[in-house]
């Protein structure tokens, strides 16, 4: 498959800048893969795909407040630090991205509003964008970490838009919305998108249903929003993500397998973990660690059966996944049919359930 097969004209108006009013009053276009056929419905419908024993697994990952406004030492200059990941919780060091990148160097100083005693000094260059800062505070490792995420805003991706000058304006409701409702192990700076449509009553109408669940671990990082530099997937390397898979997942998996049931991997980020922990004899086994698993048109699926996934951007990781699943002439005919019927793409946007 190439690049260029996955791109799309999708019209700005389509771009979800804003959640639905509720979690799960957005729309939902069903796919049946075998058949093509095509079906829209509203979220809670999806419900009547499933029967009493079938299986969803979520992403428990928790959005921590990544994206922080600071100005350089001497010059003033405005500088947004985008945190990735803690490289060593003593030292409070971080992974980070800088912009613009070209101001910053090593030994340079960055001082945030709001926190004067805080301040990052930068002390390697990872990548041409990427930063290691270490932090600079006399706050305990505790206070510290309270501290600097008071001071981060919520890291929406930058297809949705809002007045960087005024940032806190409606910080308080992305803080929100842009999390599950059973966020819990805190490391992403992306949300599991399509796990944003349940709601707690929704989750009532599985358990009316006889619809089970569990959780596994994926935190989603930026890799999910990054470019693809070269025409010929194979080519594509994926940023890895820390992601984890307990024994009782594992074995919920396989009494499921055996009793024909269905698993629904709500997202691709819980599909990539379920694909990264199956074994050369097509059994899935626990695992903690990192995956950079790259999914793309052809490849066979081992564990889940069914599929919820938001509609994403042209030429993404995650649209390559989701035609991975569904087939690519279905797949795409089914976003031709979405972006026709005016579905909402992106984190705050509209959903499609896969089904055979």
């Amino acid at each position: 498959m190439k690049l260029s097969q996955f791109k799309f004209t999708l019209p700005k108006e389509l771009i979800a800048q804003y959640p639905a009013p509720y979690r799960d009053e957005a729309r939902l276009l069903v796919l049946h893969k075998k058949t093509g056929d095509i079906e829209l419905k509203k979220i809670p419908d999806m419900l009547d795909y499933f029967s009493e024993g079938d299986h969803f697994i979520f992403n428990d990952t928790k959005v921590f407040p990544a994206r922080l406004y600071g100005t350089k030492e001497r010059t003033g200059a405005a500088i947004e630090v985008f945190l990735l990941r803690e490289l060593n919780h003593e030292n409070r060091y971080w992974d980070v991205l800088v912009d613009p990148a070209r101001k910053i160097r090593i030994g340079n100083k960055i001082y945030f509003a709001g926190d004067s005693s805080i301040v990052a000094e930068v002390i390697d260059n990872t990548t041409s964008r990427g930063r290691t800062l270490r932090f600079l505070t006399d706050y305990s490792n505790e206070e510290f970490r309270e501290k600097l995420f008071a001071l981060g805003h919520t890291p929406l991706p930058k297809y949705i838009h809002r007045d960087l000058e005024h940032p806190d304006e409606r910080d308080a409701e992305d803080a929100a919305r842009y999390q599950t409702i059973f966020a819990r192990e805190e490391g992403a700076v992306a949300v599991p998108a399509s796990g944003l449509h349940f709601s707690k009553s929704m989750l009532k109408r599985m358990e009316i249903h006889g619809i089970e669940w569990s959780f596994v671990t994926s935190h989603v990082g930026l890799g999910n929003f990054k470019d693809i530099d070269v025409e010929d997937l194979t080519k594509h390397k994926m940023d890895s993500e820390q992601m984890e898979i307990s024994q009782q997942v594992v074995d919920t998996i396989e009494r499921l397998h055996e009793e024909e049931k269905r698993i629904c991997a709500i997202g691709t980020d819980v599909m990539r973990v379920l694909e990264t922990v199956v074994g050369t004899n097509g059994h899935v086994k626990a695992f903690s660690g990192w995956t950079n698993k790259f999914i793309f048109p052809p490849y066979d699926f081992s564990v889940a059966n069914t599929m919820l996934a938001n509609f994403y951007m042209p030429q993404s990781t995650q649209i390559m996944m989701v035609a991975a699943f569904g087939g690519y002439d279905e797949v795409m005919h089914a976003y031709e049919v979405a972006v026709k019927e005016g579905f909402h793409f992106g984190d705050y946007g509209d959903a499609m359930l896969i089904v055979d």
